[in-house]
């Protein structure tokens, strides 16, 4: 029979603690925040949410009926007010009113609207829609639509809102026209009325309620003012109750006035009316704190029994980026864990062992190309300076061909010293270098041969492998200078590189230059691995490219870029690193 020890040790696994666990904790959490939470919801929101905003509705509603019926009762006092019947009566029978008499209508004007703090101005034209007062020229036609006029002809007195003016958008117009009652009640002259933008300021203004949209729109459903920037014509033909904007949903309530025809829209996010709620707030709050002391005790124990070990372990993989892979330690946790950490120490020992032999395959591989490819360059570059020497032996002096001598051999010594020091030198040396290679070359082409150089003092010493410049100008010179019976430069540019951290090294010449097919089968053997040159025999391309991607082979350079164009000649270029590469 199996002893309670073993039984406990079968069923200790991460997946049944973590059943356990979660379950019990999923449990007590749902049950405790269902029953609190979900009876007070429902009741709450549909008892108080919909009539606390109906009840907004109304009295904003109202206020707006007030202002209308404000304008509508003033505009009729003016309209029947004895002066002004009797100037557009004069009017009509073709008499102008005197200076004095606008003076004295518009002071009665003034009185009269006194009495309505929501009218801004009050301007009174005759039929012919000539301004009377206030004093000026202006026609009602640059005011107002000529459909506009006709409607208000049609309602024969009663008041026309008309919307915002389109002279100025902080005020709103409104139109009456003025009957003449001793003359059968005829068309006499029209009132236009503006009114102050800022008497229709909604009255969820004045809340604290956070993307709450409010529409006021006119008969025509033409918004008065709205702080909802989007399409209202879906809210518009929306009905009463809820309507989802942008993944919110928000509580939709209309209020239509039977004095001005007006429609007022209230949308109010339900999550912000759920705030106001105090029951269910204490509801939430009260099994929030049951279930976060819950979930920390349950996480707790979790964290300490489960993740300890696994911390342990990733920590111990981790120093594997430094380069050296060490056994974790044997720790006491789930059969899981155990065999995992098991798994990982006999695999820390076998990649060990593979890790060092590769890496010394790969170093003494890397070593021996470097090598090789410096083996290539010195032999090469031999051969063309004793190739130059002996293009000048008929024509120099014994003196100024001693000196050719002396150069050749400091350029010599240059190429042999790395076997008992560094390969890598600074720019500035690899230039001077170059500028040694370029005086014994003058040597063959004389004065056809010219050459410049271009670099900052601040990337003068940066360091570059040795001879990794000079192969691409002995080649721009070989195949330009060599090519051509016209003169040719060759010029070395060090630039700021449009990758951050890098600088460019560019060689250029004004040869005969390439065609496009002669470019890409550059290209093509430089991805192969192959010797390049312009005429098929030469090295130095091919060359600098493997040094390149050898020295710098972390820093994933592009390579060498060429760019060049028939007769117009060849510049050969690439990039660096700042902090230079790996010896």
């Amino acid at each position: 029979m199996k002893s309670l020890k073993d039984i406990l040790k079968r069923w200790n696994t991460l997946r049944n603690q973590i059943l356990v666990v979660f379950l019990t904790v999923m449990v007590i959490v749902l049950a405790i925040v269902g029953a609190m939470t979900f009876s007070r919801v429902s009741m709450l929101l549909k008892n108080n949410a919909e009539e606390q905003i109906q009840q907004v509705a109304i009295e904003s509603n109202g206020r707006f009926e007030s202002l209308y019926e404000q304008i509508n009762m003033v505009t009729k006092q003016v309209a029947t007010n004895g002066d002004v019947q009797q100037v557009l009566l004069d009017q009509m029978n073709g008499k102008s009113p005197t200076f004095n008499q606008r003076q004295s209508l518009m002071e009665t004007i003034n009185t009269l609207q006194a009495n309505a703090d929501g009218i801004y101005s009050i301007e009174l034209y005759t039929q012919d829609l000539e301004k009377v007062i206030p004093l000026g020229d202006e026609s009602l036609t640059g005011r107002i639509h000529p459909q506009t006029l006709e409607k208000a002809k049609e309602l024969k007195g009663s008041l026309l809102w008309i919307g915002e003016d389109d002279r100025d958008p902080n005020f709103f117009l409104a139109i009456r026209r003025v009957s003449l009652m001793d003359q059968a009640y005829i068309n006499g002259g029209y009132l236009l009325v503006r009114v102050n933008e800022t008497n229709f300021q909604l009255s969820n203004e004045s809340q604290d309620i956070v993307n709450e949209y409010t529409i006021l729109v006119d008969h025509n459903n033409k918004p008065i003012v709205t702080n909802y920037n989007r399409d209202i014509r879906e809210v518009l033909s929306h009905k009463t109750g809820t309507l989802e904007i942008d993944g919110n949903d928000y509580m939709l309530i209309k209020q239509k006035s039977q004095l001005t025809g007006w429609t007022l829209v209230i949308l109010t996010p339900v999550s912000t009316l759920t705030q106001g709620i105090s029951v269910l707030r204490t509801g939430i709050i009260v099994s929030g704190l049951i279930g976060i002391v819950i979930f920390l005790v349950s996480s707790f124990f979790l964290s300490t029994l489960i993740t300890n070990p696994i911390v342990k372990l990733t920590k111990t993989m981790r120093k594997a980026s430094e380069g050296v892979l060490t056994s974790n330690p044997d720790i006491a946790s789930t059969n899981e864990i155990n065999e995992l950490n098991n798994t990982y120490n006999q695999l820390v020992e076998e990649t060990n062992h593979l890790i060092k032999m590769v890496y010394e395959k790969e170093l003494t591989r890397s070593r021996t190309e470097l090598k090789a490819l410096q083996a290539q360059i010195n032999p090469h570059f031999l051969f063309n300076t004793l190739d130059a020497l002996y293009w000048s032996l008929e024509d120099k002096e014994e003196e100024e061909l001693a000196e050719h001598v002396l150069a050749m051999s400091e350029l010599f010594r240059y190429t042999i010293t790395h076997i008992s020091k560094s390969e890598w030198v600074s720019i500035s040396e690899e230039l001077e270098h170059i500028e040694r290679y370029m005086q014994i070359m003058k040597m063959r082409f004389g004065e056809r041969l010219t050459w410049s150089k271009a670099v900052s003092v601040q990337w003068e010493d940066v360091k570059i492998p040795k001879l990794l410049i000079q192969p691409l100008v002995e080649n721009a010179i070989l195949h330009g200078a060599g090519n051509t019976s016209h003169p040719c430069h060759v010029s070395v540019n060090v630039m700021k590189s449009i990758q951050e951290g890098m600088i460019t090294i560019k060689v250029t010449d004004n040869g005969p230059g390439m065609k496009p097919e002669k470019i890409k089968s550059i290209y093509l053997s430089l991805q192969e691995g192959g010797v390049t040159s312009i005429k098929g025999k030469g090295i130095a391309i091919s060359n600098v490219q493997k040094r390149l991607h050898l020295y710098y082979q972390n820093e994933h350079l592009e390579g060498i870029k060429i760019e060049s164009e028939k007769d117009k000649g060849t510049s050969i270029s690439f990039d660096i690193p700042l902090n230079g590469g790996k010896e």
